[in-house]
């Protein structure tokens, strides 16, 4: 009986997709979020004044390396060999906000969704984590899906 479950098999157990029959080709993922603080910790944010040191190198890192890690963290999940990742910021000061966007890369028979939504949330807590000292009520939101090519499902594009 068919549990109709990609990661459920007939008896009901949690199993890893077999993806030894798919190609290899090249995949592409883009995840984004936002980051909503105060004014002043925008302010000390962008004049790297704040006391933890640089917010926003210090995330781009964290991101990278959580990309990397994503199949310790998610259950099921294949260890991709990325190619590339990469975080980057939009820093909005008239809206007090810091839009993080991870991309990631890889060539191989599954998606690397997943470690782009990773880096984003990563780099987004670690932005939390860097600013917590002058603000406790920081909003991380929107972190979303936006782009991933690839596939049998081919092109997916919110933007």
């Amino acid at each position: 009986m068919d549990s109709g479950f990609s990661h459920i098999d007939e008896d009901g157990n949690a199993v890893m997709v077999d993806v030894s029959g798919k190609e290899d080709t090249v995949r592409k993922a883009i995840a984004k979020g936002v980051v909503k603080v105060s004014a002043e910790t925008m302010r000390l944010l962008t004049r790297n004044a704040l006391p933890k040191g640089d917010a926003l190198n210090t995330a781009k890192i964290a991101g990278i390396l959580a990309a990397k890690e994503t199949h310790r963290l998610i259950p099921l999940c294949h260890p991709l060999p990325l190619s590339y990742v990469d975080v980057r910021f939009n820093v909005v000061e008239e809206k007090n906000e810091i839009e993080v966007e991870a991309e990631s890369r890889t060539t191989g028979r599954t998606g690397v969704e997943m470690e782009a939504l990773i880096a984003v949330q990563v780099a987004a807590a670690t932005i939390y984590d860097m600013c917590k000292a002058v603000q406790k009520d920081i909003v991380i939101s929107d972190c979303r899906l936006v782009y991933k090519e690839g596939g049998k499902s081919g092109v997916f594009s919110t933007e």
